[in-house]
């Protein structure tokens, strides 16, 4: 992921520096339980413990003659140990992919954390904004058409919802991705004690994989970006429904807007939602790796590496741009500016067509049939729409002309947007408790 949407610590998690630590931390793990277990002598463990990690430029230089990168890396963090020999007993029994598999859980894991933390502080902030919008009468829309009275609130509790869900989703891939697997070349153990993974495994706060090959079937990984995928578009979601809401015609919401802020080049007067124009685009990146990553499940026999090129790039990119995105929409949602007076201005626009529907039924419980009904109320609808004469104008004289009485104070009642808001008081108390 380029830097511009990069933030310190998941750059810190996804650094060459933080992988060459995390290998040295499992592979220092794997010789202590073997020197538990008297398969290498104790007294290797603490030299290969102290010695510092690699750096990433002395593994690219070895790897320029190996063409290997954990053999590389072994070797230059070999020449770091003192003294040297400590280092035999290094990734003793084990096949590359353990190291990788292992250490990838781990990073992985710690990426989850990070992303997890931001949903929770987003969710939260989406909660007590729907919460404070509760009652913020706007229209409903259907195809972009209006529909029926609504609230914001209403719209951000749906939203809020989607992403605690997706917040459940990347919890259970964390366990998914939390998997290691220290079973050696083809995965039979025939150079490695089974209690070797149980041990690791519970040193890295991991669980061991049931079985493996020589790689972890890739099921887990793909459930892992494709959870980071659902909190992408959920992200979009939110992001489109302020760049609708932001649109001149509409003007009921906009983004923050900070002192000194430039929306045009050429146009002075603008204010564009750039920051929800991004999190659209970002979703789709995200959304992109899904197919790349799910196509490493099927694997050559018990082993190829046609997933590996894909994993350096998508995981990395995908748990970068979900962790920025979720940085960016806080912000927005902080920021965001509600015009509760423009909701309003658009729900009158249509002259009261929004309350078709509560008309029509009202009609049907006073005794018309439906389909009578039906007909009378789109009919003077039809009339609002090309006349511009208010709904209820135009429902009096349909009604006259099909012999029909009006009850004018029931008519009060269905029309009054309030009602909307009071039937929603379920919804919002859902919405209190949710954390």
């Amino acid at each position: 992921m380029i830097e511009r949407y990069t933030l310190p610590e998941m750059g810190r998690i996804f650094s060459d520096a933080h992988k060459y630590e995390v290998w040295c931390r499992v592979e220092v793990e794997v010789l202590a339980a073997h020197a538990a277990a008297g398969t290498v002598p104790a007294d290797v463990v603490e030299p290969v413990r102290n010695a510092p990690p690699p750096t990433a430029q002395a593994v690219d230089e070895i790897e320029k003659t190996t063409q290997h990168d954990v053999i590389a890396f072994l070797s230059a963090w070999a020449d770091n140990t003192t003294p040297r020999e400590a280092a035999a007993y290094v990734h003793f029994g084990m096949t590359s992919s353990d190291l990788l598999d292992t250490a990838l859980a781990v990073v992985l894991t710690e990426a989850t954390d990070e992303i997890l933390g931001k949903l929770d502080a987003l969710i939260a902030i989406l909660r007590d904004h729907g919460l404070e919008y509760a009652d913020a009468i706007k229209v409903g829309r259907t195809h972009g058409i209006h529909a029926e009275p609504d609230t914001w609130g209403h719209r951000v509790a749906d939203i809020a919802f989607a992403l605690a869900r997706s917040r459940d989703r990347l919890r259970r891939a964390r366990e998914a991705v939390g998997v290691v697997a220290i079973s050696g070349a083809v995965g039979t153990y025939s150079n490695i004690d089974p209690d070797i993974e149980r041990q690791v495994a519970e040193r890295l706060g991991l669980s061991a994989s049931p079985v493996s090959t020589q790689v972890i079937i890739r099921d887990g990984i793909s459930e892992w970006v494709n959870a980071l995928a659902i909190v992408a578009t959920v992200l979009e979601t939110f992001a489109l429904e302020v760049r609708h809401g932001q649109r001149t015609e509409v003007r009921e919401l906009q983004e923050p807007f900070g002192k000194g802020q430039k929306g045009s080049s050429a146009m002075p007067h603008k204010k564009n939602p750039i920051i929800s124009e991004r999190l659209a685009g970002l979703a789709r990146l995200v959304r992109g790796y899904m197919t790349p990553v799910m196509e490493g499940i099927p694997l050559w026999h018990e082993r190829d590496i046609s997933h590996s090129s894909v994993e350096r790039i998508a995981l990395p990119d995908a748990a970068i741009a979900v962790d920025y995105m979720l940085h960016i929409a806080t912000r927005l949602a902080s920021g965001l500016i509600v015009n509760r007076d423009r909701m309003i201005a658009n729900l009158e626009s249509s002259g009261g067509l929004i309350y078709t529907s509560a008309v029509l039924l009202e009609l049907v419980e006073a005794g018309m049939s439906r389909e009578d009904a039906y007909a009378l109320v789109q009919g003077a609808a039809m009339e609002t729409w090309n006349s511009g004469t208010p709904f209820r104008e135009t429902l009096r004289d349909a009604a006259k002309t099909a012999g029909q009485q009006i009850d004018e104070d029931r008519l009060d009642a269905v029309c009054d947007p309030q009602r909307y808001v009071e039937r929603l008081a379920p919804v919002f108390e859902r919405l209190r408790g949710l954390s």
